[in-house]
């Protein structure tokens, strides 16, 4: 997905003149074409994320479309202080890019772990927030973002992450149809789009044939079609790879409570606790449930349900 952040990037560098693109001493090999094509408008500020934020600011200030980009733990809390107060507070129109979000750096340390990324940025006022679930959402995402006329968060993933085939186009603000069903509805977020796919296509050999909404935006959230899900489906199941206070889990069941909805809700996803150790992401999935297998057997539990 870095790889096609790239790509974008690059694309909307040749479209906008404005845009400048800061990274936090990360990326190496990874944005050559953007340093060679544009040098200029490509600055490695350092090891210094809360500068970063800071001169991200001060560009936007000067009618620059700025891209801040780091790994999401060090793009979100490290300088969450300037964010807040430096973007946010004034609705400059910042981009801010977390590579790596949720637990894709599981091995790294808690230093690493991201899970709090989406619920950290959702916070802010007047703060969008959103997470592709492959390189072709990325890449169809990007210059929606950067049409926006404030602040925005995009979490994105490290590298070869699998296309997922989606029955509408990505549009930001509004949920994505991937898949037709009935009874039940899984809502995902982020790279758990594929995982929720492949389990899919399981139930669907066994006559189990749940529908599958993607929510790449995280904020502001499409409680439209909540709305149209929760007259359709008995059961919501929630993917994500977030904490449970914050992300698309919290947002959708404060809209059933709000609304009132009869909805059963399922969710998904890490529990509110650190992970101590450099567990591998895929053990950080299994050992908590939210992976392929725990799909499968949330829809098989709430088909006959």
């Amino acid at each position: 997905m870095r790889r096609a952040f790239s790509t974008a990037l690059c694309a909307a560098a040749d479209r906008d003149p404005g845009v400048v693109f800061l990274t936090g001493d990360l990326g190496y090999q990874v944005f050559t074409d953007l340093e060679k094509k544009h040098p200029t408008r490509y600055v490695n500020v350092g090891i210094a994320e809360a500068q970063m934020v800071n001169m991200a600011a001060g560009l936007a200030k000067e009618g620059f479309r700025p891209i801040a980009y780091s790994i999401a733990s060090f793009m979100t809390a490290r300088p969450f202080e300037q964010i807040r107060v430096c973007a946010a507070y004034p609705g400059l129109p910042v981009l801010f890019v977390g590579a790596g979000g949720g637990y894709a750096y599981a091995s790294s340390g808690v230093t690493h772990h991201a899970g709090d990324d989406l619920a950290l940025m959702s916070l802010l006022p007047g703060m969008t927030v959103a997470a592709p679930c492959d390189p072709a959402e990325l890449i169809a995402l990007l210059p929606q973002l950067l049409e926006l006329p404030g602040p925005a968060y995009m979490r994105i993933g490290k590298f070869g992450e699998p296309a997922v085939a989606g029955a509408e186009p990505a549009v930001l603000g509004r949920a994505r149809l991937m898949t037709a069903g009935e009874k039940v509805a899984v809502l995902t977020c982020g790279e758990q789009a594929y995982a929720a796919q492949e389990a899919l296509k399981e139930l669907a050999a066994a006559g189990v044939r749940p529908q599958h909404y993607h929510f790449h935006t995280v904020k502001p959230l499409d409680t439209a079609a909540l709305a149209r899900i929760a007259a359709a489906a008995k059961t919501m199941i929630v993917v994500e790879e977030s904490s449970p206070n914050g992300g698309l889990g919290a947002g959708v069941a404060a809209w059933l409570a709000a609304a009132g909805a009869g909805t059963k809700y399922v969710r998904l996803g890490p529990p509110d606790e650190f992970f101590f150790g450099g567990p591998a992401r895929e053990t950080v999935t299994e050992r908590h449930g939210y992976g392929k297998k725990a799909i499968i057997e949330a829809c098989r539990k709430a088909w006959v349900g």
